[in-house]
């Protein structure tokens, strides 16, 4: 069955509105975990706007506890600064299971593009084997359709993850065909390249079945901003319950 990893960036965004420590995000992790989430996944940036570098800890216990896996993701050339150490000193301190490795910019509202794995790739290649020798896991984003990721699998990475915001934008206008084919051609690509598949940006309740029903072999998809907004509605253990049935029946 495909696993949920619950982002919990948007909780975050909330508090940090206002300073102080409420809504709490070790509190609403651990909802997300005891509602039956498979993990949680964090994106700190440098501008601090959501997930801090003091989430880290804190959160990385409480999924050990569970027996659950925490995948940051994150920019790794972004310079260490006040307040944010650089993604490779995160995760030395807090060792997640897995890092997903996203070129996003300094300030950059939300991630909107992968990696295109063309050119010098020695630099991704370098970072890439950072993280893979502290434990992680190693996830490139990509979007969908990229045709290089035999380049990708070649720099150690063990998985990529399918941006699938054009798919959620296509889908909510009707037309998500081509959208959904370029993110399956990407997916079976990666899997005859020996990567594994996550996705990732924009899924919801209404989108997220579709998605895996013409996506084969999707292991982890990431889930925050919708299912965010979701729980203001029915609850965010309700919520989260939708999502697992919605994978259970895929």
């Amino acid at each position: 069955m495909t696993r949920l990893s619950v982002n919990v960036n948007k909780i975050a965004v909330l508090r940090n509105s206002r300073g102080g420590g409420e809504p709490d995000v070790l509190a609403a992790a651990r909802t997300c975990l005891e509602a039956g989430a498979h993990g949680i996944t964090v994106h700190p940036r440098p501008d601090r706007r959501h997930i801090v570098a003091e989430d880290l800890a804190p959160l990385a216990t409480l999924v050990a506890r569970h027996g659950v896996e925490l995948n940051i993701e994150g920019n790794p050339f972004a310079a260490p600064r006040p307040g944010y150490p650089g993604l490779l000193a995160l995760c030395e301190q807090v060792r997640p299971a897995q890092v997903t490795l996203v070129p996003d910019d300094d300030g950059q509202l939300t991630s909107d593009h992968g990696f295109s794995f063309s050119g010098d790739l020695a630099p991704l290649a370098t970072q890439v084997h950072r993280f893979a020798a502290l434990g992680c896991r190693v996830s490139l984003f990509v979007d969908a359709g990229v045709t290089t990721l035999e380049r990708a699998a070649g720099l150690g990475a063990d998985r990529i993850e399918i941006y699938t915001g054009p798919y959620a934008q296509a889908f909510a206008t009707g037309v998500p065909q081509a959208a959904m084919q370029a993110c399956a051609d990407t997916a079976r690509r990666a899997r005859t390249a020996g990567l594994g598949v996550n996705a990732g940006h924009d899924l919801s309740q209404a989108n997220l079945g579709a998605f895996l029903a013409q996506v084969p072999g999707v292991q982890e998809v990431s889930i925050g901003h919708a299912l965010v907004s979701e729980a203001l509605y029915a609850g965010l253990a309700a919520t989260v319950r939708g999502y697992l049935e919605i994978l259970a029946s895929a």
